[in-house]
């Protein structure tokens, strides 16, 4: 019905004006170049495109003399020809399966990598990765992905990489850094192993999406955990989280700790600041675990006031690449552990082990102290901090600004919308103009947007920002979504505006598409209001970027004799 009433819409504008131009004789002679005749043109080619009707005599002749017969011509018009649809794309196509290998012949230099991980680190990064770490042969010196993981030599890369996190984090000398592996997964069981002795010790759980989720699930296993959820009405979707307030007068007070995930990738949703108990003494509440796999190193953590007992995170977001993950332990809370813990899950065995009671990844803990170097020379967790609200900031505000083309799940007002992951919809999660969305970025080099997930896909795509994602990068990609937007929404959403990166020197465009034969300047813009007197179909529901009134389908100087939509 939607796509229906769009096309009598457009068509029933086109007829209008063909038949108001031929009536006019003052137009007989007009050349080409004149404004009216442009637009008859366009009227004309979209009127036998859409509906491959009869030359152009036939729209001259009495059938369109008077409005009854108008109308009636529209309505025989509207429901033979075919609705005007968005062109449809390949289901098989490779940016719908996920791929991150966009053409070679795309206009970008480099594939920008969106995907909510693993990702790519900065440039610079992976420059000083290529030159430390993969020496030339003729320096008779070894990379760290040959070194033996007690090797002085990684040594020496081992206490770098602690030292250099220390210091970008502020960590504090009360609490061990560790390098482990099994990923997050792997922390949610290894933490309720460490810290909860048997079946019986009692965990708080604060529920706020889909990894957190996972992790009550897997701590089930190893102790008995009360869950605080934030789940909506709805019983699937998360926009929010538990205040402090109700974490304190909710929690099992014989928790042995109380857990949460500070970024919930998959649902948008991120606590720009740990929870602070400060009416209740510390010594009271359980220390707070904190999954920080997808916000680390992006704004600072108040250790001590939060109570913060362990935090960890996965490397292949903001620190490195996949493979290893830092947990970061209060010393008071070792020697806790459930004695079935496996060794290499275990804190205790690897602090006293010096990191290395098994074969780490050397590689891996060497990229992690180059990125912690990169993050101290770019001005420190301040300056990670001001450049992630500066790429959400153009996200969002370009999502906002699209007069409801483009959405995001969480509100403007929220407080918790991610820096680190954007998630938008595109004309209301329309899956035919979501797919033309994601073969266009693929074709110019954007990727990522949408990849291979174990959770069922919904109408969102995300641009995750992670470091590795320039400022510069976050404009490429705003641009053509105003590209986008412009081409395909209803109204305009957007004039001629392209966003200018900080610092940059000129203005940074992505590729401009095929050329339209059609000047859209020569449109005014849809109409503003919606007349309800028009007789919609019960199942209709108008989106916020659809511009209707009833005037629309009257041909000029004729009152509408119906307003019946079909």
């Amino acid at each position: 019905h939607e796509a229906r009433l769009c096309y009598r819409l457009v068509l029933g504008c086109a007829l209008c004006h063909c038949h108001h131009y031929f009536q006019n004789p003052e137009h007989k002679h007009q050349k080409q170049e004149n404004t009216s005749y442009t637009t008859l043109t366009v009227s004309i080619n979209l009127i036998k495109f859409t509906t491959k009707m009869a030359p152009i005599e036939t729209m001259t002749s009495g059938t369109f003399s008077g409005g009854s017969n108008f109308t009636s011509a529209l309505d025989t018009l509207v429901e033979q020809a075919p609705i005007m649809t968005v062109e449809k794309v390949d289901p098989n196509h490779p940016a719908l399966k996920g791929s991150l290998s966009p053409p070679v012949n795309c206009p970008s230099s480099k594939a920008l990598n969106f995907s909510p991980g693993p990702t790519n680190l900065p440039s610079a990064v992976e420059s000083t990765i290529l030159q430390r770490c993969f020496p030339d042969p003729s320096t008779k010196r070894l990379g760290s992905m040959a070194l033996s993981h007690r090797s002085p030599e990684f040594g020496a890369i081992l206490r770098n990489a602690i030292a250099q996190t220390r210091r970008v984090m502020e960590v504090p000398d009360e609490y061990e850094i560790l390098f482990t592996q099994g990923g997050g997964h792997g922390q949610f069981a290894a933490v309720p192993m460490n810290l909860c002795p048997d079946k019986d010790a009692k965990a708080t759980y604060i529920v706020s999406g889909t990894w957190s989720s996972r992790a009550v699930i897997e701590a089930e296993k190893y102790c008995t955990p009360t869950a605080i959820s934030s789940i909506n009405e709805d019983g699937s979707t998360f926009t929010t989280f538990p205040s402090a307030e109700r974490i304190v007068a909710e929690h099992d007070p014989d928790s042995k700790f109380i857990y949460m995930c500070s970024n919930e990738t998959v649902n948008g949703i991120e606590l720009h600041r740990l929870p602070v108990f400060d009416d209740v003494d510390n010594t009271t509440v359980p220390p707070l675990v904190v999954d920080a796999s997808s916000d680390f190193t992006s704004k600072p953590i108040s250790w001590r006031k939060s109570n913060v007992g362990i935090l960890f995170a996965c490397a292949s977001k903001n620190i490195g690449h996949p493979g290893i993950t830092m947990v970061i332990v209060r010393k008071d809370l070792l020697g806790q552990a459930n004695p079935m813990t496996p060794g290499f899950l275990n804190y205790e065995t690897n602090i006293l082990a010096e990191n290395v009671w098994n074969t780490i990844p050397t590689f891996n803990v060497d990229v992690i102290g180059i990125m912690m170097e990169w993050i101290l020379e770019q001005g420190g967790i301040e300056a990670m901090e001001e450049n992630s609200i500066a790429k959400a900031d153009l996200m969002y505000g370009l999502i906002e600004d699209s007069n409801g083309f483009y959405g995001t799940p969480l509100d403007k007002a929220s407080e918790y919308r991610s820096r680190m992951n954007v998630p938008f919809c595109v004309a209301g999660g329309d899956e035919e103009l979501t797919n033309l969305f994601l073969v266009e970025c693929w074709n110019r080099g954007i990727v990522g947007l949408r990849t291979v997930t174990p959770f069922k896909q919904g109408i969102y795509l995300r641009a995750s920002l992670y470091h590795g994602v320039s400022y510069e990068e976050t404009v490429v990609l705003a641009n053509f979504m105003m590209e986008f937007a412009a081409l395909h929404s209803t109204s305009k959403v957007f004039e001629e505006t392209t966003i200018v990166a900080k610092n940059v020197s000129g203005t940074i465009k992505p590729a401009s598409p095929d050329s339209s034969c059609v000047d859209f300047a020569i449109f005014s813009s849809s109409p503003t209001g919606v007349d309800m007197s028009l007789t919609l179909p019960k199942n209709f529901k108008p989106n916020t970027y659809t511009k209707i009134s009833g005037d629309m389908f009257a041909p000029p100087s004729l009152a509408p004799e119906s307003t019946t939509l079909r």
